[in-house]
C-alpha cells in the first residue's frame, strides 16, 4: 500500500487493525527469546500499538517505526508520556524512556538505524504489506538487522480470492522463500481463528490460519 493510504486511515480513524490489548502471543512467547535486559527491539509498522508499552515494561529498550504522525503521537499521548522530539535524517524522531519511535518510511531505515537491535517483533507488519512490499520489507530485515537477532513473527494464512488485504495471506511456503536465506525459522503456533474475526466471516473466508514463528538470525544477505 501506498503511503497516503495509511495516512488517510489514520486521519478518518478508520484503523479496526489497531488492537486495545496486548498481544497474547507475544505474551506467551517472547519470554523464551532469553533476551538480556536493556536489549533493543525493532517493532516495525508499529502504529500506536499497546504492544511495545509491554516490551518496554518488560526492561527492553524499544525501537518502533512507524509512517503516520498521528499514530506516534497518538501513542505518547494515550501513555500520557511527553517524548522528546528531534529531526533525524528521514525520520521524526519521538523518545521518551525505553521507548524511541521513528516517524517515516520504514523503507528509508538504514543499517546504522538498527545495528543495535537484538530482535524483531511483527505482529502486523508483513501482512499489511501487498506482495511486492513484502519483498522489499524482507530485504529491509534481512540485510539490516545484526547476526544472531532473534525475534517473532506473527502472520495470517487464508484464500486471499475470498478477502482483499489488508490484512493479506502470507503463507508458510512465502515465509519460508522470504525469510529462509538469512533466518532459522521455526514455527511456534498455528490455529485457526476465524470465529474470532467476525470481518473476515462476513466477508466469506472460511479458513484464517494464524501462525507464529520463532526467528534466529544467521547471516545477512
Amino acid at each position: 500500500m501506498q503511503p497516503d493510504f495509511w495516512h488517510a486511515r489514520w486521519e478518518r480513524n478508520q484503523i479496526g487493525f489497531h488492537v486495545d490489548t496486548v498481544n497474547a502471543d507475544l505474551e506467551q512467547f517472547w519470554p523464551a527469546l532469553a533476551l538480556e535486559e536493556g536489549s533493543r527491539v525493532l517493532v516495525p509498522l508499529c502504529g500506536k500499538s499497546l504492544d511495545v508499552s509491554w516490551l518496554a515494561a518488560q526492561g527492553y529498550e524499544v525501537l518502533g517505526v512507524e509512517l503516520s504522525q498521528i499514530a506516534v503521537e497518538q501513542f505518547f499521548r494515550e501513555q500520557q508520556v511527553e517524548p522528546q522530539v528531534s529531526q533525524q535524517g528521514a525520520f521524526r524522531v519521538y523518545e521518551a524512556g525505553p521507548v524511541t519511535l521513528l516517524c517515516g518510511d520504514f523503507f528509508a531505515l538504514e543499517a546504522q538505524h538498527l545495528e543495535a537491535c537484538t530482535a524483531v517483533y511483527d505482529r502486523a507488519a508483513l501482512i499489511a504489506l501487498p506482495p511486492d512490499m513484502r519483498e522489499a520489507y524482507a530485504k529491509q530485515l534481512n540485510t539490516l538487522l545484526p547476526q544472531a537477532c532473534k525475534g517473532l513473527l506473527i502472520t495470517l494464512d487464508y484464500d486471499q480470492a475470498q478477502r482483499n488485504g489488508p490484512p493479506f495471506s502470507v503463507p508458510d511456503a512465502e515465509v519460508q522463500r522470504l525469510f529462509a536465506s538469512a533466518w532459522s525459522l521455526r514455527e511456534l503456533k498455528q490455529v485457526d481463528v476465524l470465529g474470532q474475526e467476525w470481518k473476515f466471516v462476513q466477508h466469506g473466508v472460511t479458513r484464517l490460519d494464524e501462525r507464529v514463528y520463532r526467528l534466529d538470525k544467521t547471516s545477512r544477505v
